[in-house]
């Protein structure tokens, strides 16, 4: 969670604040260690612990509380677990060694190498928002409040999605939990505090994919590769299974930052390939809206927030983290190709599956939410191809079209029923097959935004018949180079610029992480 976003939280739970008695930041918000019977260290020979909680300072609150904040999955964080210990010289065939320390708003990590030359990353189950609030606010009750609510996620959620990722056709990670010896010479810096004591994911770094990718890089660096050259695409169809995915299972925060990428190599079909790797699964069966406070939160001011459930309560806010990678990516994509990818996965998406899949919860975890969590993932499959339609619906209102750095041909054919746009690289050597190639209705899209970026474009506007539609209406930014418009008697319900977008909405530009 980003720092604006918390801004209106945080104003809103100001008004309780007495009545919740938080009058400044606890010093010892965070359980001391995991273990119930945490007396002194486990043996030295300990392969694991028997009785250890992800974060029982959640569920201390009494009822008044919990009816106006939340009661959120507090049991479930106080819930006794077994988890083995943390051993990093065994943890991988050939052991793992510490590197950097890092983490995003909330979570700690620690980056590890194996000898085979795979990447790994231990981090925290439970976290600290507090490098997300202004210096101003970090010594009052605000930070308490922010702290609590963490309590809305499922601290184990992240084991459910394996399973169901794979059946789903969509990479994942296949996080461990361990318990990180207080002792543990590994942890003993400062930065690695927050470990000590305490329960931990140990996961590798990016999805695995078959076959071995020629690289993995950050959303940064994979919209600079795609606007670079037409040798690299994004692949629609992996990222449109991937967010169906994320709203089946509820994850909201699916911010660029929250994807790596896998450069496939190019082939004689086709290009190299872009293909998304989803991580960081916190989110996944998020509950906020079980209080007063938090439904507001949830369906007044932080609609993204969406609280998991039988139903999607408000799938365009649940959707809505994404949207800087849906509006690129998935233009290309008709509706009937959206509604085919959500029943594709229902039939993939099995009663037996799912079941099995949440039972990978702690046993302690699953008597708690498992029969619901189950009943909720199936009425959710039977909504997907609504949750899809609608999905497309929002982002074909306003599609994005980017050309790259070299020449494109951008072709805008009108009709009586439709508009038909096909962009074509015109760099030497380049493959037949288009960049884009699709069908907008009047009914569906108000506005197409085409934009050449850089290079040489040539932007063709054809009527067929007199009849031709002159909606949606249709905005071109050329952007460098030196572009050429050819409307003929075409051009009405088209503007033509050969400005880049507007900076703040351009292409190239990522947002705020």
């Amino acid at each position: 969670m980003i720092p604006v976003r918390l801004r209106f939280y945080t104003l809103m739970v100001g008004a309780l604040a007495g009545l919740l008695g938080t009058g400044c930041v606890r010093r010892q918000f965070f359980q001391p260690d995991a273990r119930l019977d945490a007396t002194a260290p486990p043996p030295a020979t300990a392969d694991s612990v028997h009785r250890a909680t992800a974060g029982r300072q959640y569920a201390r609150h009494g009822g008044l509380y919990n009816a106006l904040v939340g009661r959120h999955h507090r049991p479930t964080w106080a819930a006794p677990v077994a988890a083995p210990v943390l051993h990093l010289a065994t943890a991988h065939p050939g052991g793992l060694t510490p590197g950097k320390v890092g983490g995003g708003f909330n979570s700690t990590s620690l980056s590890l190498s194996s000898a085979d030359g795979r990447a790994y990353v231990v981090r925290t189950v439970d976290k600290d928002p507090i490098r997300a609030t202004p210096e101003l606010v970090r010594g009052t009750f605000l930070v308490n409040v922010l702290r609590d609510n963490i309590s809305s996620t499922n601290p184990y959620a992240a084991l459910v999605v394996p399973p169901l990722a794979a059946a789903a056709g969509v990479p994942h990670a296949s996080p461990r939990l361990f318990y990180v010896r207080a002792d543990d010479p590994a942890f003993q810096t400062d930065s690695l505090r927050h470990f000590r004591g305490q329960l931990a994911y140990l996961e590798e770094k990016a999805a695995p994919t078959t076959p071995p990718p020629a690289a993995i890089i950050n959303s940064t660096k994979a919209f600079a590769a795609a606007f670079a050259s037409p040798e690299q695409r994004f692949a629609p169809t992996d990222l449109l299974r991937a967010r169906l995915l994320d709203g089946w299972l509820g994850d909201w925060d699916r911010h660029p930052g929250q994807w790596s990428w896998a450069v496939t190599r190019p082939t004689e079909a086709g290009p190299a390939a872009l293909v998304p790797l989803p991580k960081d699964r916190d989110m996944v069966l998020y509950r906020l809206d079980d209080g007063a406070l938090g439904w507001l939160i949830g369906h007044v001011f932080l609609r993204h927030w969406a609280t998991f459930g039988p139903r999607y309560k408000n799938p365009s806010g649940l959707m809505s983290s994404g949207h800087y990678l849906d509006q690129r990516i998935l233009n290309g994509l008709s509706r009937a190709q959206f509604r085919a990818a959500a029943m594709a996965m229902q039939q993939r998406l099995s009663d037996t599956l799912i079941t099995r899949a949440v039972h990978h919860l702690p046993p302690a975890a699953f008597a708690l939410e498992g029969p619901r969590t189950i009943a909720s993932l199936q009425a959710r499959r039977a909504a997907l191809p609504t949750l899809a339609d609608g999905f497309y619906l929002g982002l074909a209102r306003r599609p994005r079209i980017g050309g790259t750095a070299q020449a494109e041909q951008f072709i805008i054919e009108r009709y009586a029923d439709s508009t038909v746009v096909t962009v074509r690289s015109l760099a030497a050597g380049a493959m037949s097959v288009p960049l884009l190639h699709r069908a907008f209705l009047p009914a569906e899209t108000r506005l197409i935004q085409l934009e050449g970026l850089a290079g040489d474009d040539v932007f063709t506007v054809e009527n067929h018949g007199a009849n031709a539609a002159s909606k949606p209406a249709i905005r071109i930014y050329g952007g460098a180079g030196n572009d050429e418009f050819r409307a003929g008697n075409g051009g009405q319900g088209i503007r033509f610029s050969q400005e880049s977008a507007p900076v703040k909405r351009a292409y190239d530009k990522l947002p705020e992480e």
